[in-house]
């Protein structure tokens, strides 16, 4: 039988043993993840009795890719990917100076992975700056493809820069560039297609989780045809594909400015279920809301391509490289991603206990520094936390 993850007519079909690759990760990425691999066997083991096993495959990326290989982003890496659709990683190192703009980027781009999906949900006994952060609970679907992250811009004072502002100021009739002489320019693009496939993902989650309220954030007030055009067509997309869920309530679409969202959130976080967003806003928002409820070391995330099934679940913080094989990093962000990953492939069993136990450790107290300082209150290290976890897996 083959322990392959594939995907037949949209839908995920998932061996009792499948292989999964993990990239370890920089800095940091040596102390969380094999922490959090005992955490992921645990949970399996204790949720099906031997019954399912995942086979763990490490895949290189980053400094330690770089160090053995020579190459950042090896080959081999990509087409492991490519072949067995789902992978978990930790934090990556970008080169400084040139080469690769971010391995993370790069990932998202190659395959396609459309979907940034990060759930935003207090945990009871960590320290937030809001009074109520228990009504911050909504998931983030950030469009992952498109906006300024696809990358195309021209440096100030080229060549190529001074072609393009000459095409704009003659052809285009372009006369809002201030001062042309000294302007590097970055082009913005926004499809009817990728708009559509994000906020169809995002009504498609909260229809599955009965979540009923979508909330469009753009800045279409100042940028009519991208951000604009993303908010019209996401309306479109609602009316076209989801008139009867609509009609009935179970389903409400509306839209926010992207400055007004982030006031409302804090003032108001209860009246958001599943928020969509272009690219770079969906940058900010996702940060900011997991500062509201403890900040990214707690903040699980997800790359998705709903329509191939490839995903990549990620650790969303840095390398924190001054803190690398301390033993004192905080392993939330990868076991929540793992979380998220576990149900993904409907293991849904597995998810619940590793969150389960999570809750428990912080509700007790039992924290690792970055937010037991926060709660005046003993930081146990990487190992330590995790052999909590284990004890209430």
């Amino acid at each position: 039988m083959s322990n392959t993850i594939y995907c037949k007519q949209g839908h995920l079909v998932v061996p009792d043993n499948p292989i999964i690759p993990y990239i370890e990760g920089d800095g940091i990425g040596q102390d969380i993840w094999k922490q959090a691999q005992q955490v992921f066997d645990c949970a399996v083991e204790k949720a099906y009795q031997g019954r399912k096993k995942v086979d763990w495959l490490e895949l290189l990326a980053g400094k330690k890719a770089y160090d053995q290989t020579g190459s950042w982003l090896p080959p081999e890496t990509m087409t492991s990917i490519k072949q067995y659709l789902v992978a978990i990683k930790g934090p990556l190192e970008t080169p400084v100076g040139g080469g690769i703009r971010s391995l993370n980027v790069a990932l998202r781009q190659e395959l396609d992975l459309y979907a940034c999906q990060r759930p935003v949900r207090y945990f009871q006994g960590i320290e937030s700056p809001l009074k109520h952060p228990e009504k911050t609970n909504m998931v983030v679907f950030r469009e992952n493809t498109e906006d300024i992250y696809a990358g195309i811009e021209w440096e100030a004072q080229t060549a190529e820069v001074q072609t393009l502002i000459h095409f704009l100021q003659t052809e285009m009739k372009v006369n809002q560039i201030r001062f042309p002489a000294s302007s590097s320019i970055g082009i913005k693009p926004i499809s009817i297609e990728g708009s559509k496939r994000i906020i169809r993902a995002a009504i498609e989650y909260a229809l599955a989780n009965d979540l009923r309220r979508i909330t469009l954030v753009h800045k279409g007030n100042i940028q009519k045809f991208t951000e604009g055009g993303f908010r019209k067509w996401g309306y479109e997309l609602a009316q076209q594909e989801y008139g009867p869920y609509l009609q009935s309530g179970k389903l409400q679409i509306n839209d926010i400015i992207a400055d007004n969202f982030f006031q409302q959130a804090l003032l108001h976080p209860e009246k958001f279920d599943v928020i969509v967003l272009t690219n770079l806003n969906g940058d900010y928002a996702s940060d900011a809301l997991a500062a509201q409820v403890g900040g990214i070391g707690i903040s699980p995330g997800a790359n998705i391509n709903y329509e191939t099934g490839h995903a990549i679940f990620e650790a969303t913080h840095g390398t924190a490289p001054d803190i690398a094989g301390k033993n004192q990093a905080n392993p939330c962000s990868l076991l929540l991603s793992g979380a998220m990953l576990f149900s993904y492939i409907g293991w849904q069993e597995v998810a619940d206990r590793i969150q389960k136990a999570i809750e428990t450790a912080i509700a007790n107290q039992e924290m690792t520094a970055d937010l037991a300082q926060a709660c005046s209150t003993r930081a146990l290290s990487t190992s330590q936390f995790v052999a909590r976890l284990l004890d209430y897996l």
